[in-house]
């Protein structure tokens, strides 16, 4: 958006009586903020999140999407105490904002959806720094929004991304974890097709909740459903869109180095060297060493490849899936060799680790035969 445009936005009455899901334009600006931010364009993304603040102060899109900012700008977010402590006080601010909507009307769709998200991102940030407990109370003040998400989705179609999302792992989270079966029993039923339909839905339809959705959709498929070709279709085109984003660009190349693809994943992994993120080295190292030895067939600099891997810091949120690769990829490699032994002790760390249902059942197969 030219400077005059932003200008005239500034002009327009705050006061206003529409809400954003009817504002069109504000829309508009909330998307180009959005981009910016995933292609770590922040000095630009600033600019528009000022203009969507000039006409509606009090919303607590603004907060939201200053914390979404934060996550990204500091990537890995926990490594920066003065942003963690931002982060939280924005969505702090998001769920106060978002109360002032529902105290004057308890079902609005803008507030709850910004309270769930508020909750929801709360959730996800103490649940990767292990405050379980901090977690769980998020979740569940989460929940109490979700559920009227529900029946929101034709007023709202962010809700199709949080519906869609529950309908999933409801069913799928017991599945992995059964000894969680009893504390589930009071959770209304989900359903996993549905569930991902809805998320297909919210990619088309979402404003606020596309590209996140696509994230989580692309991990379900890598991580759950071994379809990589289906993963690489959804991340694929962001880390075009966004060739700046480490995340888009790290999950675009796995999902095509998964699918075989692996000339198509070359350039995403040449992009990632150049990229600036530390904890981008580790991955780089697996995904080269899967090239090298499932395409080329060049056994030792795909060892090199896989150790050099498992001598760098993993990250528990970003990482620690390639570890297990790296660890697979070398006990393929020992098996080659005959070194049986070899083999058994690299899965059996693969194990340890790993996170996709496709290396656990690689892994398994192995050490039962």
């Amino acid at each position: 958006m030219k400077k005059i445009a932003l200008l005239l936005l500034l002009l327009t009455p705050i006061f206003s009586s529409a809400q954003l899901l009817e504002d069109a334009g504000i829309q508009q600006v909330i998307l180009k903020a959005t981009d910016k931010i995933y292609n770590y364009e922040f000095d630009e993304a600033d600019e528009y999140i000022r203009a969507v603040k000039a006409k509606y102060p009090q919303h607590p899109v603004v907060p939201v999407m200053k914390a979404i900012q934060l996550y990204w700008q500091h990537l890995p977010l926990k490594e920066n105490k003065a942003a963690t402590t931002q982060y939280v006080n924005n969505l702090n601010q998001g769920i106060a904002l978002s109360k002032k909507l529902l105290d004057r009307n308890a079902n609005d769709p803008e507030g709850v959806f910004f309270s769930l998200a508020s909750h929801g991102y709360l959730a996800m940030k103490y649940h990767y720094d292990d405050e379980t407990l901090k977690a769980v109370g998020e979740a569940q003040k989460a929940y109490g929004y979700l559920k009227k998400g529900f029946k929101l989705m034709e007023k709202n179609p962010e809700f199709y991304f949080s519906t869609g999302l529950y309908n999933y792992y409801r069913e799928r989270y017991p599945l992995d974890h059964p000894a969680s079966k009893p504390l589930l029993i009071f959770f209304q039923d989900g359903d996993m097709p549905l569930g991902m339909k809805q998320m297909e839905t919210a990619i088309r339809q979402g404003l606020f909740t596309r590209t996140e959705t696509a994230i989580y959709l692309g991990h379900i498929y890598l991580e759950h459903e071994g379809q990589p070709a289906r993963a690489a279709a959804v991340m694929k085109p962001l880390a075009d869109k966004y060739p700046q984003n480490p995340i888009f660009n790290l999950m675009g190349a796995e999902a095509l180095v998964l699918a075989g693809r692996y000339r198509e994943a070359q350039p995403y992994i040449e992009r990632l060297q150049k990229l600036p993120q530390k904890f981008l080295a580790m991955p780089v190292h697996v995904l080269e060493g899967l090239v090298a030895e499932k395409m080329n067939g060049d056994l030792k600099l795909a060892t090199e490849q896989y150790q050099a891997a498992i001598k760098l810091p993993v990250d528990d949120v970003h990482t620690k899936e390639f570890a297990a690769q790296a660890y697979s990829g070398l006990a393929r490699i020992a098996a080659r060799a005959g070194d049986r032994n070899r083999a058994k002790a690299m899965y059996k760390k693969a194990l340890s680790v790993a996170e996709y249902k496709s290396t656990i059942r690689e892994a398994k197969n192995y050490l039962k035969s």
